[in-house]
């Protein structure tokens, strides 16, 4: 290596350090004047319809308030978005990136923050900011159990919940241990989707908390043997489940949406979300019968906050930042909020809200299926990232062959 590498490195990551702080405007009027005529391309995972028209609203109220559009790129995986923020950093593309903002969470939030991906902090400068509780340790400050430290926005509140016909299940099992005895007791009526998909990760995370030793070791990277120690019991338990899964566990519906048809077709019985208003949606929307109910494990269950980043090169920066303040506006969270909508629950904090702004959530319709805050329980925070990614390899290790 040519002795000057060293220094040439250090001068690079400096001038990468910068390029994450820019002079912020001087006041909020300037940031709306930059954004103006802007076109913001939000990288966004587009499984999901409700959510695509959600985005699609975003855009029409930008556009119409503040000049800004809204081009959702949708994704299939958030780490192709994070791949390509990679590859310009890479080419040297320091400026005018092709990703203005991305909906981020747990590892490939990690992942940007430890390469230095990521502009800001911004958060505090967004005036709707102030609707949001971020004192130290409020869930809005982490991600993952990862500090978000500003380079972060809040837009949605999400909890791991259980989907049950409970034409067929009038109790459904509310522990890990209930629910492998029900699955011994109705073989083939169970399955989660593929642990490669989000949710089944979110399955075993789930299963994992419940069945750890000792949770709070989960709260930090694992070792070798924290990992052996935490995950024993999981596999004795999931080892005694397979065998009672849907095709005896050779098989899994790919996704969320695959075993929300098992499940309205009547092929399962119990499926899995992680979006409490799912059920009520798809009753809704003529998708899931009546029937279809909601249910939290007894001890709580999975919970995080959807959060929204923009990259260190995006070229829109300021309308980047006009779009995820609109997403804190009172109204933009009672709209997502209402079932009719999106029906995913509100990451502000009403003793921040005045009369007018609370009636707004107030007057929000309610559906048999759609459960309150407080049928909700506990919300468990979600492991370390790397804990999902060894959990993942480890259950591929194992079940695939």
């Amino acid at each position: 290596m040519p002795p000057f590498r060293p220094l040439a490195l250090a001068l690079a990551a400096l001038a990468t350090a910068l390029t994450l702080r820019p002079a912020m405007a001087s006041n909020w009027t300037d940031t709306l004047a930059a954004a103006r005529g802007q076109t913001v391309y939000w990288n966004a995972w587009g499984g999901d319809t409700r959510t695509n028209a959600f985005i699609r609203w975003v855009g029409t109220q930008t556009e119409k308030r503040f000049g800004v559009k809204v081009v959702q790129v949708k994704l299939a995986d958030t780490a192709d978005a994070v791949a390509r923020v990679v590859a310009e950093k890479a080419a040297g593309k320091t400026q005018g990136g092709s990703v203005d903002l991305i909906w981020i969470n747990g590892p490939n939030f990690l992942s940007m923050k430890r390469q230095g991906l990521l502009y800001g902090p911004f958060v505090k400068s967004l005036p709707n900011a102030k609707y949001v509780d971020l004192s130290p340790g409020a869930p809005a400050t982490t991600d993952f159990t990862v500090p978000v430290d500003g380079f972060e926005s809040p837009w949605r509140l999400a909890r791991f919940v259980f989907t049950y016909d409970s034409a067929r299940v009038p109790n459904p099992p509310r522990t890990m241990a209930a629910l492998l005895e029900w699955a011994k007791a109705h073989p083939g009526r169970f399955t989660h989707p593929d642990p490669s998909n989000f949710m089944g990760a979110s399955f075993l995370k789930q299963a994992l908390i419940d069945l750890a030793p000792d949770p709070a070791a989960l709260t930090v990277p694992p070792t070798e043997a924290s990992f052996r120690k935490e995950t024993a019991p999981l596999w004795a338990w999931y080892d005694a489940l397979r065998p009672n899964l849907w095709h005896r566990g050779r098989s899994f519906p790919a996704n969320q949406s695959v075993q929300d048809r098992m499940l309205a077709d009547g092929e399962v019985d119990i499926a899995m979300s992680f979006d409490p208003a799912s059920a009520a949606a798809g009753i809704a929307d003529g998708l899931m019968p009546p029937s279809i109910r909601v249910f939290v494990p007894k001890g709580g269950s999975l919970g995080n906050v959807s959060f929204v980043a923009i990259p260190f090169n995006a070229a829109h920066k300021a309308g980047a930042e006009v779009v995820a303040n609109f997403l804190l506006s009172p109204q933009a969270q009672a709209h997502q909020q209402n079932i009719d909508v999106l029906g995913s629950y509100s990451v502000l904090d009403p003793s921040q809200l005045d009369k007018r702004q609370r009636a707004l959530f107030a007057a929000l319709p309610t559906a048999p299926a759609l459960p309150t805050r407080a049928d909700l329980g506990k919300t468990l925070p979600e492991p370390y990232p790397s804990w999902m990614t060894r959990l993942t390899a480890a259950w591929k290790a194992r079940y695939v062959k």
